[in-house]
């Protein structure tokens, strides 16, 4: 069991499988991109797939979520979620992409036993989308999505970063939009996570920002924190139902003393939180032939020794040097 000292558990992996991206969002990267990873410093399929198993059969992992980076650029991907569906227990699987792969790989992915996708997509403006993104790719994200809903790979939900001076007035067009097509809309506060180091406190669009917004055009109501649980976003049931919004305050409202997550890179670093300046390496232990036993016990430790909090409401706070594309969402 993955614990830490105040007595909460990690069930939830993340996994990263590669730093790449295909988009160049501006609250992430730099336009002509970052220094990827080589390719000997990344796992290799087979050594994902043995960690995870790990996770699930000696750790009490149950949700694995493969992130990136882009983690449809993973040439080895569908054959990975096949390989993790064959476990037993099997975990619950699902995928945080771009969304611009997804219209060929949806049916494949499906097919090897992926439950699931949650899709970036922050604006309904193909204008808009192309200055955020520094890509014109805005029909190929709408395309990708469709095809995740007709492949059942469902609930399709929707993450939304809100901008000023960008699209900080499209939450609900955003909503309305969401409800119309049978998605799952999640506005994300913007995280100090980007490689230029740029964000602002005091230039994001907050949580309140976004009800306020909402509450415009739609009547919404507390879901209850009871139905909360671990689950980072705050849902609001919208005009009595039955569709819901989520809204995750990772910086206004952090959720740590319920977190339960814990984060693979795709060099084979754990993170014991998204904000975390440190890694502990178990790729160095894989590749000098340690048993699964010893590559536990590192795990094991290396959550034990988790911090209380994100540290962001801290004067003291130091973004992490590696960015949201290397470390995973």
């Amino acid at each position: 069991m993955l614990i830490d000292t105040y007595g909460r558990v990690a069930t939830d992996l993340r996994v990263s499988l590669t730093d790449r991206c295909n988009l160049r969002c501006t609250y992430c990267m730099p336009e002509e991109g970052l220094q990827w990873l080589a390719k000997p410093d990344l796992l290799t399929d087979d050594e994902i797939v043995r960690l995870i198993r790990i996770a699930v059969t000696d750790l009490g992992v149950t949700e694995v979520r493969f992130t990136g980076g882009e983690p449809l650029l993973r040439p080895g991907l569908v054959g990975i979620v096949e390989r993790c569906a064959a476990l037993e227990p099997r975990p619950r699987m699902s995928l945080t992409t771009n969304g611009i792969g997804l219209k060929r790989t949806a049916a494949a992915l499906k097919a090897a036993g992926l439950d699931r996708v949650n899709v970036s997509l922050d604006t309904l403006r193909p204008e808009v989308f192309k200055t955020l993104t520094r890509r014109d790719r805005h029909r190929d994200v709408l395309d990708g999505m469709a095809a995740a809903r007709e492949a059942g790979l469902t609930p399709v939900k929707v993450n939304a970063v809100l901008m000023p001076g960008l699209n900080a007035d499209e939450a609900p067009d955003l909503l309305a939009w969401a409800i119309q097509e049978g998605y799952e809309l999640r506005f994300i506060e913007q995280m100090p996570l980007d490689a230029q180091h740029g964000w602002k406190r005091d230039g994001m669009i907050t949580a309140g920002d976004i009800l306020e917004s909402l509450r415009t055009r739609f009547t919404l109501t507390p879901e209850g924190s009871e139905e909360r649980g671990s689950a980072p976003a705050e849902r609001w049931v919208v005009d009595g139902g039955p569709h819901t919004v989520g809204v995750i305050a990772s910086v206004t409202r952090p959720f740590c003393r319920a977190c339960d997550r814990t984060r693979l890179t795709a060099d084979g670093q754990v993170r014991t939180c998204l904000f975390a300046t440190e890694e502990t390496d178990l790729r160095a232990a894989l590749r000098s032939d340690a048993p699964d036993e010893t590559v536990a016990e590192i795990w094991k430790k290396a959550m034990w020794g988790k911090k209380a909090g994100s540290g962001l409401d801290d004067p003291s706070f130091l973004q992490p040097e590696r960015p949201m594309s290397a470390i995973g969402g």
